[in-house]
């Protein structure tokens, strides 16, 4: 029994260190230094329990292949080109890896639930956007958060900007929710994997361009956006919330580079 008990307490801590590599590798930008948490992470967990072992190094595959290129915004036919082949691979991967080599459906992507959506999940879709309204040009122009992304000016750089932020907005539920999430509560209680998702969620936004205050943003972000998850079982609903507060952040961001345009915010100056 004494051998057990300290199991459980090694088995978060494998967690805690795949999970806490993200900082590393993402928020602080400390690449080569970001991988030995990962690797022990899963080395650890591989140690005290197989299976979970398995599934950090499924997350740890994907986390690795996002790392391979750089994560602030580029809205260039390269930084497009980056951002489409290692977001892809990084669901791929893990998900065929999971799918057709261990035999586990634990990675699901579930758009057709056959259940319809209630009255309150329909308001909250409503109190999404208007707390993005409120919330968010104070946040990115009030900040000068709106500087971490490229300037837009023409058509087709808005245009740009719009398919990027909503095709990031689609990959984050499947990557941290679908997939990170989803193997995390595999293994633990519901708000220890929130935690865990949510730490590699927070970092990946910080480098991407959720810098200054953002976190206080971010955080609560997926947090809710895995709790919805866990409930609703539904893709689909989690993926319209993230796209209805994205078409808001789009709005604002153009607005931030040209006032003239999107001119309805009230704090926007």
């Amino acid at each position: 029994m004494t051998r057990t008990a300290p199991v459980p307490v090694l088995r978060l801590l494998a967690a805690i260190l795949v999970s806490g590599s993200a900082v590393l590798l993402f928020a602080v930008h400390e690449r080569p230094a970001g991988y030995v948490p990962l690797v022990l992470g899963i080395a650890l967990g591989l140690a005290v329990d197989r299976t979970l072992g398995r599934d950090l190094a499924l997350i740890g595959v994907g986390m690795g292949i996002i790392s391979a290129i750089p994560l602030a915004a580029d809205l260039s036919d390269a930084g497009i080109a980056r951002f489409a082949v290692a977001l892809s691979l990084a669901v791929l991967v893990p998900w065929a890896a999971s799918r057709y080599h261990f035999r586990d459906p634990t990675i699901r992507f579930p758009v057709h639930t056959g259940r319809r959506w209630t009255r309150a999940q329909v308001i909250y879709l409503v109190v999404v956007v208007v707390a993005g309204y409120l919330i968010l040009p104070p946040y990115f122009i009030g900040s000068g958060a709106y500087r971490n992304w490229p300037t837009v000016e023409t058509g087709q750089e808005i245009g740009r900007l719009f398919v990027g932020v909503n095709a990031v907005g689609i990959w984050d539920e499947l990557f941290f929710i679908c997939i990170i999430f989803a193997l995390y509560r595999k293994h633990f209680g519901l708000w220890t994997a929130n935690l865990l998702q949510a730490t590699i969620f927070v970092s990946f936004l910080w480098e991407l361009g959720y810098r200054e205050w953002g976190p206080v943003l971010t955080i609560p972000f997926a947090l809710v956006q895995a709790w919805i998850f866990s409930w609703s079982k539904s893709l689909s609903y989690v993926v319209a919330v993230h796209l209805l507060f994205d078409v808001v952040v789009f709005a604002v961001l153009v607005h931030a580079h040209n006032p003239h345009l999107f001119d309805v915010f009230i704090t926007a100056p």
